[in-house]
């Protein structure tokens, strides 16, 4: 594969700006706030926004590719993207000064892929409504899960990293950086193959299958992990993100921590089981965290949650997973349940609506109002502000630029 000279020209030109942004002291300024927050010390509540709908965000084709090759196009976009955060939706993110360039890796999979119809009402958006065809239905059908298997295409890495390399040259660093997503969501997946009304009506009906589904898929999980493990394909996420904002942290990795081979104990994990959300904690204990344990428990530091209000099930959170630092706390929780029961124990990963961006009419004042409330309520307890989730801006891009400067002043105002 070789690069144009135009296709270079182009992406050079970002990264040189990329690389000028990151070199700015602001930077670490928020690496050192986010580390402060993520060690339950004393800081200001912090601002993250992700999962934006970028199809709808193109001002002034900031976001439109010029490049002609696919594989200059991906770097290209994700350049963009950044680019546009940084200069319309910041929030506290934090730009970093290097390209990734991530390992070439084949995977089985687990035997089963997801069978769906879809419904779309944006072309552009991968938003969509799915109606899952179900594939298992008892014990037997069980079996159709496989454990994957993983396999590194070292060769494939080393071009990917000398073609990156060389476009980038003098501009800005490049680093091989292997695999730091350590989210798993097995029930998320598995009822997709299963159906939603038919596995909650087997939590009390056929628990003995439903322990079986759910250790098999765990299983699943775990072998891959093993595999990145031995591949010595993991890498240090202590500067990423999972689900809620940057995990900067001098905690991880781990004292003796051997730089030539990451271990997962040196690395924050996190699973979620958002189909539990109307589940007891009773039954989300027996059915999904005690199999969760088994992935968490193998981590330095975690984080739990997605979009479930887990506000009522704190306490099992804090029975079985002794490294939990953050908890994700989504728009239908109780504010005042979730206070008493998080206290200042955890990072309470405030989750607030998208759905404001989406009304037919876009209501700053409203928005500032309701912000500053909660808040005021969450004083003293150690919080970040995530927006994520965003499936609609209505073609309005200014209504996110304008959501992340409330949110600065309002964390700014109860500091």
């Amino acid at each position: 594969m070789s690069v144009s000279r135009h296709d270079r020209d182009v992406l050079r030109r970002l990264a040189r700006r990329k690389a000028e942004i990151a070199a700015l002291p602001i930077q670490q300024v928020r690496r050192k706030m986010w580390t402060r927050l993520n060690q339950l010390e004393k800081a200001r509540p912090m601002v993250w926004i992700f999962e934006v709908p970028w199809h709808e965000m193109n001002v002034n084709d900031e976001l439109t590719l010029q490049c002609e090759s696919e594989f200059c196009r991906k770097f290209e976009f994700g350049l963009r993207k950044e680019l546009y955060q940084w200069d319309h939706m910041q929030g506290d993110m934090v730009v970093h000064p290097v390209i990734p360039v991530n390992p070439v890796v084949q995977d089985t999979g687990v035997g089963l892929v997801e069978e769906v119809d879809v419904v779309q009402t944006d072309t552009a958006s991968d938003v969509v409504s799915r109606h899952f065809h179900v594939q298992i239905q008892n014990e037997d059908d069980i079996r159709k899960i496989k454990m994957p298997e993983v396999t590194l295409d070292q060769d494939a890495w080393d071009r990917n990293y000398s073609l990156v390399n060389g476009i980038f040259d003098g501009i800005i660093p490049v680093v091989k950086t292997g695999i730091n997503g350590t989210t798993i969501a097995p029930w998320d997946f598995l009822v997709r193959l299963t159906g939603v009304d038919n596995l909650l009506m087997d939590l009390s009906m056929r628990p003995d299958y439903v322990h079986k589904l759910i250790d098999r898929m765990t299983q699943a999980c775990i072998c891959r992990l093993e595999q990145y493990e031995a591949l010595n394909l993991l890498a240090l996420n202590n500067e990423t993100w999972l689900g809620g904002g940057p995990q900067f942290t001098d905690e991880l990795p781990q004292a003796d921590w051997n730089p030539a081979k990451i271990r997962p104990i040196d690395m924050w994990g996190r699973t979620m089981s958002q189909i539990f959300s109307a589940v007891s904690p009773a039954m989300h204990e027996e059915f999904a965290l005690q199999y969760e344990c088994r992935w968490l428990s193998r981590f330095g530091l975690t984080y739990y949650g997605c979009c479930d209000p887990l506000d009522r099930k704190v306490g099992i959170l804090r029975k079985h997973v002794p490294n939990l630092r953050k908890i994700s706390m989504s728009p239908w929780i109780n504010l005042d349940v979730a206070i008493e029961n998080v206290g200042t124990d955890y990072v309470f990963s405030l989750k607030t609506s998208p759905a404001v961006l989406a009304e037919n009419t876009w209501h700053p004042d409203a928005v500032r109002r309701d912000l500053e409330l909660t808040l005021s309520r969450l004083k003293g307890l150690h919080v970040e502000i995530i927006m994520k989730d965003i499936s609609t801006v209505c073609y309005k891009p200014q209504r996110l630029w304008e959501w992340a400067e409330i949110a600065m002043a309002a964390a700014a105002k109860y500091a």
